[in-house]
């Protein structure tokens, strides 16, 4: 019990032991931020401000990007600070906060997908109704159930998971507070409220994946029977990216929560959290603003607004 009121602290895992390697490490992922912070501000901004933008599809991207610029905040900053200190400690109420926000984040994200590739649906598939569908009313109930479901995600799987002992080893094998790290540590004999709160918060997962599947399957088949090779192109164009991003978020979040913990090395958790949880946030923007006409000409808008309010507007925007 004396172990259990000393545990004030957590000791996360380095990617390197070297200093000199963990000085790449923090470089590596200082990159990587910028990049995700620089890319979703970009996104949300440019929705925002551009009113062409104002439409279901780009209010749920802009969301997306909130939720990208949140989750990836939540974790990459503290695996930098901790690499140029040459520290790897964080708080007990540090690390309940940052597995809360964790699963927050990651949680809205899968049901917020699940709402976009619906959007896609109703706009390929059922475009006479899509106007009737997807009002403005249903979008915001859809993004609300989306931030509520991952806040009770949160809630459920913090309260489970910290409601066990901890006592012992204090070093979790992660670059961040997760579940499964967490579970390896703690010194309980059984963890049943934390497999059923995973098997809950898994079994909707896996009907969010089969209802984009779905989803995803009529508008392949409605995109084939196009005559027009162009619309086809475009068609993909825009869903392909979505399911790229949502396979290699989904998968890697599963098999990290699956992977049963006795077997688990500290190598590929490292390795599959950062699929999860560091490059989905930050290959959205890049997808998006690369592939998206809509976006790429809002962006030459607001640069030429620039230059017009400088005086100097050049020739290739007039």
């Amino acid at each position: 019990m004396a172990n259990l009121t000393m545990m004030t602290e957590f000791f996360l895992t380095n990617f390197f032991n070297a200093w000199q390697l963990q000085i790449l490490h923090a470089m590596f992922f200082l990159l990587i931020y910028l990049v995700a912070l620089m890319g979703n501000l970009l996104i949300f901004t440019l929705i925002s401000l551009d009113e062409h933008l104002h439409t279901p599809m780009y209010f749920f991207l802009k969301n997306l990007s909130l939720l990208d610029l949140c989750f990836i905040s939540v974790t990459v900053p503290k695996s930098i600070a901790n690499s140029l200190s040459h520290k790897s400690s964080i708080s007990y109420l540090g690390c309940v906060l940052q597995l809360f926000l964790v699963i927050l984040f990651s949680g809205s994200e899968i049901f917020l997908l699940t709402a976009m590739s619906y959007d896609r649906y109703v706009a390929i598939c059922q475009p006479l109704h899509y106007e009737v569908i997807m009002t403005r009313d249903a979008c915001l109930r859809m993004a609300a159930v989306s931030w509520l479901a991952g806040c009770v995600f949160g809630v459920m799987y913090s309260a489970t998971t910290f409601s066990q002992p901890f006592c012992g080893s204090k070093e979790i094998h992660q670059f961040f507070c997760d579940v499964p790290s967490l579970v390896k540590i703690s010194c309980s004999e059984t963890h049943m409220a934390i497999y059923l709160t995973m098997a809950f918060v898994l079994g909707l997962g896996i009907f969010c994946c089969i209802s984009i599947t779905v989803s995803y399957g009529h508008i392949f088949s409605t995109v084939l029977k196009i005559p027009s090779t162009e619309a086809q192109s475009k068609a993909f164009s825009t869903c392909l990216p979505h399911l790229i991003v949502l396979m290699v978020f989904a998968t890697s979040a599963i098999m990290a929560y699956l992977k049963p913990p006795l077997y688990s090395d500290s190598v590929v958790d490292l390795l599959l959290s950062m699929f999860y949880a560091v490059f989905p946030p930050t290959l959205n923007p890049i997808i998006y603003s690369l592939r998206n006409k809509d976006i790429r000409t809002s962006l030459r808008k607001l640069i030429a607004w620039q230059y017009f309010l400088k005086g100097s507007m050049p020739k290739s925007f007039l």
